[in-house]
């Protein structure tokens, strides 16, 4: 018998029951240039544990993130409504609603995606999960990596906290220094 005008029970869900979260971990002056943004965490509502799926809303002039690759973790986005301009080390390029792209883990190809247009883009984000995935940034001074609960820790990429001083751009780091 179908359920019409019932409820939704799981398996099911709608992404509208779904608490939006309108944070980063990212530190200024990255901050600023993500949010505001909206993630509902879908694969979290459904309880999945090996695959992460967001529905994001991404308002004009916004960016999904900075540039960046993970190490373990396969990615793909999904758009749904709007367009979205993805950049990449190959350049840029448009997608649209019924358009995807995919990065594989270990590709070190940074990409992120731009709401050039004047309407809010949404898409999925789908990605396996792996507690030892560091993740790298191509354009700017920062690393991630997680901690000991699996929370995204951010750092510069020399290591040292965004609370701290800043490093000497004079100096080079050391070699085998990462962001662990």
């Amino acid at each position: 018998m179908l359920n019409v005008g019932m409820p939704l029970v799981r398996p099911a869900l709608d992404p509208a029951d779904v608490v939006p979260r309108n944070s980063t971990g990212y530190p200024e002056p990255y901050r600023s240039r993500v949010m505001p943004r909206e993630k509902r965490a879908l694969g979290d509502a459904l309880g999945l544990t090996k695959i992460g799926v967001n529905l994001t809303t991404l308002p004009p002039g916004k960016e999904s993130s900075m540039r960046h690759y993970h190490t373990l973790e396969d990615e793909m986005v999904f758009v749904l409504e709007g367009e979205v301009v993805l950049r990449t080390d190959g350049g840029e390029q448009i997608l649209r609603a019924g358009m995807c792209a995919g990065f594989p883990a270990g590709s070190r190809d940074g990409h992120h995606l731009v709401n050039r247009s004047g309407a809010p883009a949404r898409y999925l984000e789908i990605s396996n999960r792996d507690e030892e995935d560091v993740g790298g940034y191509s354009d700017v001074d920062l690393a991630m990596h997680r901690d000991a609960a699996g929370r995204n820790v951010f750092t510069r990429k020399d290591g040292s906290a965004f609370d701290a001083p800043g490093p000497d751009p004079s100096a080079t780091a050391a070699p085998g220094k990462g962001p662990r």
